[in-house]
């Protein structure tokens, strides 16, 4: 069987099942067990395939992912995160535009902390967007920097999405993670620019409101009793990441630990609240760990049976330049985005894209990074990209789908901004990691 057969027959087969409403998960496993029949000899093709697929299991750098689901939940259902958000609002006090700063300001601290775009969105949309609008803020002002700043949580550490892609490109997890820091950070301040662009051209956009002004002491305070530990907890992990003074999966205990005593510290834990984060952090993890079994497989099909060596012999074959075929590849992540959520996207491509950009001599890890960001911009991209929805369930129900595709634009723009930034200056993202 000719490579591009062998390839159709296993795309073709996920594409199938995907179709027919079989979850994403189940559908790699079916058709690795068909891929393995074909290719790999029957039976006992397939209980080398399980074999090979539960040891991919094993491995430890999987153990960040239940640990930051757990401090990201944990932050979530105490109301550490309610708290941290009211903080930031009573202290940027009568600014132009105040709710939508403090949007962004206290969403890329949540993000941090929860490493849930979903949750996150959900969050800033059902607390913030309310209140915007009530203040007579326009839907552009109240939804768009929700939308951008929900996606910040892929690639600002801890970011579970990121170990998860790490593990199945079999990257440095640790690096991966430190180098989202400073573009993470750099997209946050892409935001608040184009929050002051937008305030400036259109000052009714989002009216300034007279607050109860409050003194310095008091303001030192707020800061440094709900602003403070909060984020001391994601400061101190990549700190000592960055120091070399533990392991990602360390360094995610520590994280995890560190929540759990704050919320003790501010008497806001109940065992309600641990019920609700254990089992939200078990669901997701079981999940990822179906991802990496069928990943792990799915990639081992397509060395075996000479699609990955025949898919990169072709896209090499064009003789474009190293960043045309990046660019190429960031453009079927963008269209896989409008219609597939993000971890069939990496469970796709992740197979034939590292390979792939290991030939043009891209550095794994920064390519890691771009991917990521990409996987960003597809939670926003209409018609489908997954927070557009989000938003929509939590948004006042007047609120329509073309509200939020044109609230999401600008976002989009800094986030194309950013990953033109890495493509020019690489050190961007891997001075922090030193590589």
């Amino acid at each position: 069987m000719e490579w591009y057969q062998a390839l159709a027959l296993l795309l073709g087969t996920i594409m199938a099942l995907m179709a027919v409403g079989m979850p994403v998960a189940l559908a790699f496993l079916a058709a690795n067990i068909v891929g393995a029949w074909v290719f790999m000899g029957g039976e006992r093709g397939i209980a080398q395939l399980l074999n090979n697929g539960l040891g991919s299991l094993t491995s430890f750098a999987l153990v960040p992912i239940p640990l930051f689901l757990l401090m990201g939940e944990i932050f979530f259902h105490t109301g550490l995160g309610g708290r941290m958000f009211n903080a930031i609002d009573r202290l940027l006090g009568r600014l132009p535009g105040r709710l939508s700063y403090v949007t962004v300001l206290g969403g890329t601290g949540f993000s941090t902390l929860s490493g849930s775009s979903m949750g996150s969105t959900a969050l800033l949309g059902s607390l913030m967007v309310p209140e915007m609008i009530a203040r007579g803020y326009k839907k552009h002002m109240s939804i768009g920097p929700i939308l951008g700043t929900g996606g910040l949580a892929i690639i600002i550490p801890p970011s579970a999405l990121a170990v998860l892609l790490a593990t199945l490109a079999q990257i440095d997890v640790g690096a991966l993670l430190i180098a989202g820091i400073v573009p993470g950070l750099v997209l946050a301040g892409f935001y608040i620019a184009m929050i002051w662009v937008q305030t400036r051209i259109d000052p009714e956009a989002a009216p300034a409101y007279d607050v109860v002004p409050m003194p310095l002491a008091a303001k030192l305070l707020l800061l440094v009793r709900d602003v403070v530990p909060m984020l001391s907890v994601m400061v101190i992990i990549v700190i000592m990441m960055v120091a070399g003074l533990v392991t990602p999966s360390e360094a995610a205990a520590f994280g995890a630990l560190g929540v759990l005593i704050l919320a003790v510290a501010f008497r806001c834990l109940t065992w309600e609240a641990m019920r609700k984060s254990v089992v939200g952090a078990l669901k997701v993890t079981l999940m990822a760990y179906l991802i990496v079994f069928g990943s792990a497989t799915f990639s081992q099909l397509l060395a075996f049976s000479g699609a990955s060596r025949g898919l990169i012999g072709w896209a090499t074959g064009f003789d474009l330049a190293p960043v045309a075929m990046l660019l190429v590849m960031f453009g079927v992540l963008l269209l896989l985005g409008m219609f597939m959520e993000q971890i069939s996207m990496m469970l796709l491509t992740v197979p034939i894209f590292f390979p792939l950009a290991a030939s043009l001599g891209f550095d794994p890890v920064w390519f890691g990074l771009i991917m990521l960001l990409a996987l960003e911009i597809s939670f926003t991209t209409p018609p489908f990209g997954l927070l557009l929805f989000v938003m929509k369930g939590v948004a006042p129900p007047e609120t329509t789908m073309r509200d939020i595709y044109l609230s999401a634009m600008p976002y989009i723009f800094c986030s194309l901004c950013v990953v033109a930034l890495l493509i020019v200056f690489p050190p961007l993202a891997l001075w922090l990691p030193g590589r």
